[in-house]
C-alpha cells in the first residue's frame, strides 16, 4: 500500500481543490486511487469519488478510534495502486489547543503516512521558509514528504520559494502551482455544492490534471508516496471504547444467512449525506439497501421494510419534496404501522411539519414529528456529539453510546412537551448540550449525523429491527 496525506497550514489553503487535481492526475496516468477524507465531512467525499471512481472514506480521530480508522483504511486501501488522504483545517488543529487528538497531524501517525503540506504562497517570498520551518520542528516526529505552493505568481515567484525553503529546511519543494480562478469550486451554506449538483466530466478532471502537471517537480510521485503499514498491537488511544469493535465482531452469523432485510435509503440532490461506513456496515448486517429518490420517485421501493434517511439539503427543495404527496403519505403510513425509520439532520427535517425557508415560506412535509423546521442565516450548532440513548431506539438497547458531530443552519420549533427526547448528548469537551434525538413510535429523528463505526452493533441492531419491529413502541397514530 503506497500513499500519503495532503495537509494544508490552514483552512482554505487550497487542499480540496489540489486533493482532487492529484486524484485525477494519478487515475489519468492509469493508477487505481483510493480517496479518504479526515473529519465528518460529507461533501469533499463525494466529489472525491466522481473524480476516482471510488467510495470516499472518513476517517476521524474523534468519532472512531485508531483501529476504526486503520481498520477502515485498509480495507479500502489494500485493492488500490494510491492512497490519497485530504486533511482536515490546519495540519495541527484538531480539538485541543495542547495536542493533536482530532487533527490531521494525529491521523498521520496512526496510518504511518508521509505528508504533503500544502502552503498559499500568495504574498510569500522567504517568509514562506519560516512557516515551513516551523511547521517540520513543530513536531519531528511527524514525516514530511516536502511541500506543495499553491497560488503562485510566476515563475521567479517559484524560484524564490524553492530557494528560501531548501535553504532554511532541505525539505524539498515538489510543485508550485499557479493560480487558476476557472479551476475553483463553487460553495454555499455548509461548504461546496454536492457533487450531486455539479457537473463531473473528463473534460473537467483533466483540467483539473493538468493545473497540478502543469506545476509538479519531476520525480513527485516516488517523492510523495509513503509505503504502510506496521503492524498493531494496540488497540485505540482515543475514541469510543474499543469494546464495541470487539461486540461487532460477534455479528450473528445466521442472521446474515437469511434474506436481507429491505431497508430504502433516499439519495439525490437533497438527500446525499452517507458515510460510506455506515451503508456497508448495514449490508454486513443484512440488509439490502434500496436507494430511491424522493425528488422523482412517486413512491418508495418495493416491500420497504426499514427507512434510513440521511442528511443533506432539503430546505433547497422544499417546495418539490412538499408536491411528492404520494411519497410522503406512504412515509407517514410506515411510521403509523409501526416500520421502524431513523432519519438525521435533513431526513429529520424532512419527517416533520414543514420547513420554512429563511424568506418565511413553509412548505409541508411528511408531519410524523409535531415540529417545524426554520432555516436562519448562520449555523444553529456546529460540533461533535457523544450520544447515549435513554430507552430503546432503533439503533439499540438503552444506554448505547455513539458517537456523530452536528452541523446546521435550521432549528426546531414546536409547542413544549410536543416529544421527548431520547438522547443524552455531551459535546466533545464533555459539556451536556440540548436534548436531541425524538423518537415517536419506531421513528427515531435527530439534527445528530452519527457514524456507525463509532458502535458497529447499532447498524446489526437497526437491520434486526427492521426483520423483526416487535420491541418497539406502536407505531404514530
Amino acid at each position: 500500500m503506497r500513499g500519503f496525506v495532503i495537509a494544508g497550514v490552514s483552512s482554505g489553503s487550497g487542499k480540496t481543490l489540489i486533493s482532487l487535481a492529484l486524484m485525477a492526475w494519478f487515475s489519468r496516468r492509469g493508477w487505481d486511487v483510493q480517496p479518504y477524507k479526515v473529519g465528518p465531512d460529507f461533501i469533499d467525499p463525494g466529489h472525491h469519488r466522481l473524480v476516482t471512481g471510488r467510495a470516499s472514506h472518513n476517517l476521524d480521530g474523534w468519532m472512531l478510534s485508531r483501529r476504526a480508522n486503520r481498520d477502515i483504511f485498509q480495507r479500502y486501501g489494500s485493492g488500490a495502486d494510491i492512497c490519497i488522504v485530504e486533511g482536515v483545517m490546519g495540519l495541527f488543529d484538531g480539538f485541543s489547543p495542547t495536542k493533536e487528538s482530532g487533527s490531521t497531524a494525529e491521523m498521520v501517525k496512526w496510518l504511518g503516512l508521509p505528508v504533503l503540506l500544502v502552503v498559499d504562497a500568495r504574498s510569500l517570498a522567504r517568509s514562506a521558509a519560516a512557516m515551513v520551518k516551523g511547521y517540520a520542528e513543530f513536531d519531528p516526529e511527524l514525516p514530511l514528504a516536502g511541500v506543495l505552493f499553491n497560488k503562485v505568481g510566476s515563475s521567479s515567484h517559484a524560484a524564490i520559494l524553492q530557494e528560501a525553503v531548501h535553504s532554511a529546511t532541505g525539505l524539498s519543494c515538489l510543485g508550485f502551482l499557479p493560480q487558476n480562478p476557472e479551476l475553483n469550486l463553487p460553495s454555499r451554506h455548509l461548504g461546496l455544492v454536492t457533487a450531486e449538483e455539479s457537473e463531473w466530466d473528463e473534460e473537467k478532471a483533466d483540467r483539473l490534471a493538468d493545473w497540478v502537471d502543469s506545476g509538479l517537480c519531476s520525480g513527485f510521485a516516488e517523492a510523495a508516496c509513503g509505503t504502510v503499514i506496521p503492524k498493531e498491537t494496540e488497540d485505540s488511544v482515543s475514541g469510543p471504547s474499543s469494546r464495541s469493535f470487539s461486540t461487532a465482531a460477534q455479528t450473528d452469523r445466521k442472521a446474515e444467512k437469511r434474506d436481507a432485510v429491505r431497508i430504502a435509503v433516499p439519495r439525490d440532490e437533497a438527500f446525499c449525506f452517507y458515510y460510506a461506513e455506515n451503508l456497508r456496515l448495514l449490508q454486513e448486517a443484512g440488509a439490502r439497501l434500496c436507494f430511491f429518490s424522493p425528488l422523482r420517485d412517486g413512491c418508495l421501493p418495493p416491500a420497504t421494510e426499514g427507512l434510513y434517511l440521511g442528511g443533506g439539503y432539503p430546505e433547497l427543495y422544499a417546495e418539490r419534496l412538499s408536491r411528492n404527496t404520494h411519497l410522503l403519505r406512504e412515509i407517514a403510513g410506515m411510521a403509523a404501522s409501526g416500520s421502524p425509520i431513523y432519519a438525521e439532520c435533513g431526513g429529520f427535517m424532512y419527517l416533520m411539519r414543514s420547513i420554512s425557508d429563511d424568506q418565511g415560506q413553509a412548505s409541508p412535509m411528511a408531519g410524523i414529528f409535531p415540529f417545524d423546521a426554520i432555516m436562519w442565516g448562520r449555523f444553529r450548532a456546529l460540533g461533535y456529539r457523544e450520544v447515549q440513548t435513554l430507552q430503546r431506539t432503533p439503533l439499540g438497547e438503552a444506554g448505547t453510546v455513539l458517537r456523530g458531530h452536528e452541523f446546521h443552519y435550521s432549528s426546531m420549533q414546536s409547542e413544549p412537551g410536543a416529544a421527548q427526547s431520547v438522547y443524552r448528548v455531551m459535546d466533545r469537551r464533555g459539556e451536556q448540550r440540548e436534548p436531541q434525538g425524538f423518537q415517536l413510535g419506531s421513528v427515531l429523528g435527530s439534527y445528530i449525523h452519527v457514524h456507525f463505526a463509532s458502535n458497529p452493533e447499532c447498524a446489526r441492531f437497526f437491520v434486526s429491527i427492521c426483520r423483526a419491529p416487535a420491541g418497539l413502541s406502536d407505531g404514530v397514530c
